[in-house]
């Protein structure tokens, strides 16, 4: 296992730590590590392109920049701050999270990942992605991005919204920023941006169907979908 463990770091998570840290999208919430501003952008990002959540991000940290200042703010404004995102169940659930921690931590927002994932609106994704993020945590994460990263490089076939191959991809995740956390040096934001190269990736370079960009792929040689020639899903 260690042997597979260290072929990974060489063959896959070294690549793309390189890669993100040098072609990654600059993006304004990368440029911090506030869990809040993470947790509201990762809530926009949820059925929206990030071209249009940034404008959106912007004005809502500028005009709600604290949990307390969305905890105590009227309903009508930050309806009218969403307005144009849809889904608007999402920031009713925001703010009933946000009033739960200014009550009950003082507005400050929690770091352990049991209390995280017990926020109302937050599952096991947008949790994990806070807190790899935010806290550099080797936490897992898996979204439409990571899914298919994952089912390509492995050659998996199976339906990834069935159980089982859900629960394998969820154990894939985890080995990948598991392995990410155990590269030296250790305080080098591992974690985060491993988690970050993922969906970067899904996003830009392994794109759905016949879009992918595997040319510019920085893991194309180990790639199983590439090698057997079925980058098709």
């Amino acid at each position: 296992m260690k042997k597979a463990n260290k072929t990974l770091q060489k063959e896959c998570i070294q690549p793309l730590l390189e890669w993100y840290r040098a072609d990654a999208r600059d993006l304004p919430w990368r440029r911090i590590s506030d869990p809040y501003a993470i947790w509201v952008s990762e809530i926009m990002l949820q059925q929206t392109q990030v071209a249009t959540v940034i404008p959106y991000w912007e004005r809502w940290m500028k005009e709600l920049p604290t949990i307390s200042a969305l905890a105590s703010a009227p309903v009508d404004h930050i309806l009218k701050l969403w307005e144009g995102l849809g889904y608007y169940r999402r920031v009713r659930l925001m703010q009933k999270a946000a009033i739960f921690i200014q009550k009950e931590n003082g507005g400050t927002f929690p770091d352990q990942d049991e209390a995280i994932l017990a926020l109302p609106g937050i599952g096991p994704y947008t949790a994990g992605a806070i807190t790899s993020i935010a806290f550099d945590r080797p936490n897992p994460i898996l979204d439409g991005n990571v899914i298919r990263v994952l089912t390509r490089y492995y050659g998996i076939k199976e339906n990834p919204k069935g159980a089982d191959c859900l629960s394998r991809l969820w154990e894939l995740s985890h080995t990948w920023v598991d392995q990410a956390d155990k590269l030296k040096p250790r305080a080098s934001h591992n974690c985060s941006h491993l988690n970050q190269s993922m969906m970067e990736l899904g996003a830009r370079i392994c794109l759905p169907n016949q879009h992918a960009k595997c040319e510019k792929c920085p893991i194309k040689s180990n790639c199983e979908a590439r090698k057997k020639k079925i980058v098709e899903t």
